[in-house]
């Protein structure tokens, strides 16, 4: 299992109006197509250099971001690996937009957008497998899960959901809801749907700030037939997570207060939670990586250093007014680019629903397949049931007697007889002309029947019984193939052949485009791996010893050596400086949300002393469990012997007036000492 490290790209956005109208300056500045360097506004000579996969600045296209960031990855799950595409960056640098843009013009499309064409034009162009493709949408609100497709009504808030851990499948959502979608339109409806329910509001920074971490994830099941024949079908499962990460805030520049300061507040743990274990990562020394400090990292814990594929999109803003949070992004990022990963592929996973419904399909086709059968070895003749003589009564070419016979000796075996059905696995096998057909047979027979005068009434009326009995049969019968037919036809719907059903037509030419641009991007990927080889070759070749021809050669060559070095010590220098000052801010901005959180609890502390009865308190406490595994409190079920006493049993007790603690007892003063009694309320 080879590791490789994670991609990380960067995206600047442009000048908002607010930055513009302030006049503040550019800081960054792009010197290629994968590296930037960023000045100190403060200090212009401060600068300082970063290298990443890619850099892309303001004029870039949503498309070019997207082909140069996010298609191998989705090429990877089409093939079977895990894949993850999340942002990361300051509040209102462009995340949301980078993931999911606009869905008019279809040049404004985002990633995620872009990603659910991809899937399906590759699926257009596979016609040798069949796919299976659902969604699921859930977002992380102030530490709290929630499924952002759930059926609730727009009052209602959506209930938080359980994490849980399978030793096969890792890290997953309990009840988290899953559909089957078949097109681009279906995969755009559950977005938007989801959209619709994720926590948004506005702050000074962002008019549509995003409130809560959201991650969408696309599960992709296909199947080839194998070596063996159809029987030995091999499945491959990759799974897309696409994560719209909340940005970090700082409350001096947002002006956050109340909710929004709180879930400020959970935002910013999550993410630094995230970076550290990031660092963790990085480190190569630290035996633990704390994955379970926050229910963000937990998810992602496969994409960090796991089986997975992924791809980081750091988003900053170019003004000088924003330059701290951009270099702590960068940072971040520059960070995340030494991470190692060991995606493998997925291969015929236990939990594969493909597996599952190709075995539900395979048993309704047998299922029809066998009725098929019988009803074509239904069709051989019977001996009549009614006596000779009845039979025999009426006088000869009357109607009677064919009718008689055509009730008690249905048409002969099915296999000779060209409306028998078919007997192969397709829906041919219901064989609905001619269960028509002996159905207008038996109503012709009834008519003549009821017609006859020549028949006793007696016997009328038990061919008529019989006739009413055979349609009856034969309608169950059309009933029942009915709905094996819609069962097996609604399986069918959510499988995904490749080359039919998705698109009308693929022209060779717009393939032939498709063709040509993957080879260009796979060109400019392998022109960059060989630049960061000869660029790393060049940095270890300082190290080594080399041979002069004169003393002065060598001091002219380690006086070059020693210049880069000694830059390299001063920007270490300056970096160790500006982390300690973003580490001083970030200290200042918990230590307000902290300030705000404590005087919260501190009134429902007093809440609690002045309006709950201790005792009360007493056995509510005693009910409070913390579970490790949701990382909160949870309630058990109340004991039996420390239920509250009947007052049939102990009315006394009933009676009795609970004492407040000592501390706690208002002060007994009359209604114009009000100021005396709020004194008390606070120790």
């Amino acid at each position: 299992m080879s590791a490789e490290a994670i991609r990380v790209c960067l995206r600047c956005r442009p000048f908002n109006p607010k930055e513009a109208a302030a006049g503040y300056s550019r800081v960054v500045n792009f010197d290629s197509a994968a590296s930037l360097t960023i000045a100190n506004p403060k200090n212009p000579t401060d600068t300082k250099n970063f290298t990443f996969d890619a850099v892309f600045d303001e004029a870039s296209e949503q498309v070019t971001v997207y082909d140069t960031t996010a298609r191998a990855i989705v090429d990877a799950v089409l093939s079977g690996f895990n894949g993850t595409v999340f942002v990361y960056g300051q509040t209102g640098t462009g995340k949301t937009f980078s993931m999911q843009g606009l869905s008019d013009p279809p040049e404004m499309r985002g990633i995620i957008p872009q990603a659910f064409h991809h899937i399906f034009s590759h699926i257009a162009r596979t016609p040798e497998r069949q796919f299976l493709v659902r969604v699921s949408f859930l977002e992380i609100y102030n530490e709290e899960v929630r499924d952002l497709l759930a059926s609730t009504s727009p009052q209602s808030v959506p209930a938080a959901l359980d994490l849980k851990e399978h030793p096969d499948t890792g890290v997953y959502v309990k009840d988290l809801s899953s559909f089957i979608v078949r097109s681009v339109d279906d995969m755009d409806k559950y977005m938007a749907q989801g959209n619709k329910n994720r926590a948004v509001a506005a702050t000074q920074m962002n008019a549509t700030s995003s409130r809560s971490h959201s991650i969408f994830t696309i599960t992709i099941e296909s199947s080839a037939p194998g070596p063996a024949g159809p029987d030995s079908t091999h499945i491959l499962a990759g799974k897309l997570h696409l994560v719209d990460l909340a940005g970090s805030e700082r409350q001096a520049k947002t002006g956050a207060a109340g909710d929004r300061l709180k879930e400020a507040a959970k935002i910013n743990l999550s993410l630094s939670a995230l970076g550290n274990c990031i660092s963790a990562l990085v480190d190569g020394k630290s035996s633990h990586v704390p994955f379970r400090d926050s229910k963000l990292t937990r998810l992602l814990q496969d994409s960090l250093g796991g089986n997975a594929k992924t791809l980081m999109l750091a988003t900053m803003s170019p003004a000088s007014y924003n330059y701290d949070e951009t270099l702590s992004t960068l940072r971040y990022a520059n960070r995340a680019k030494n991470i190692k990963n060991k995606p493998t592929i997925n291969e015929d996973p236990k939990d594969a629903l493909l597996r599952e419904y190709q075995l539900e399909i395979q048993r309704l086709q047998e299922m029809l397949k066998n009725k098929g059968q019988r009803a074509g070895g239904a069709r051989s003749p019977r001996p009549t049931t009614k006596p000779a003589t009845a039979a025999a009564a009426p006088a000869p070419g009357s109607a009677a007697p064919a009718a008689a016979t055509a009730t008690t000796a249905p048409p002969t075996d099915g296999a000779d007889s060209p409306t028998a059905p078919a007997t192969d696995n397709s829906l041919a096998a219901l064989d609905p002309a001619m269960l028509q057909a002996l159905q207008a047979q038996i109503e012709e027979d009834k008519r003549r029947l009821l017609a006859s005068k020549d028949m006793a009434q007696d016997q009328k009326e038990q061919l008529v019984a019989d006739l009413e009995a055979r349609l009856a049969q034969l309608e169950a019968e059309r009933a029942q193939r009915e709905q094996l037919a819609s069962q097996l036809a609604a399986l069918e719907s959510k499988l995904l052949v490749g080359g039919r059903n998705i698109f009308e037509h693929v022209s060779d030419q717009e393939r032939e485009l498709e063709d040509a641009r993957l080879r260009a991007l796979d060109e400019q990927r392998k022109q960059h791996d060989m630049q960061a080889q000869l660029d790393h070759m060049l940095e270890g070749n300082m190290a080594l010893e080399d041979e002069y021809a004169s003393l002065q050669e060598e001091v002219d060559v380690k006086t070059r050596k020693l210049q880069k070095l000694w830059a390299r010590l001063d920007a270490a220098k300056r970096d160790v400086v500006d982390l300690e000052n973003e580490w001083r801010a970030e200290r200042l901005d918990l230590t307000a949300a902290v300030r705000e959180l404590a005087r919260e609890l501190a009134l429902k502390d007093a809440i609690l002393d002045l309006f709950v009865p201790e005792p009360e308190r007493r056995k509510l406490e005693a009910r409070l469990v913390f579970d490790p595994d949701l990382d909160d409190w949870t309630w058990t079920a109340p004991d039996a012997t420390t239920a509250r006493p009947k007052s049939a049993e102990n009315g006394a007790s009933m009676n009795e007036r609970t004492v407040a603690s000592a501390w706690r007892r208002r002060t007994m003063a009359s209604p114009r000492d009000g100021p005396l009694f709020y004194s008390t309320l606070i120790p």
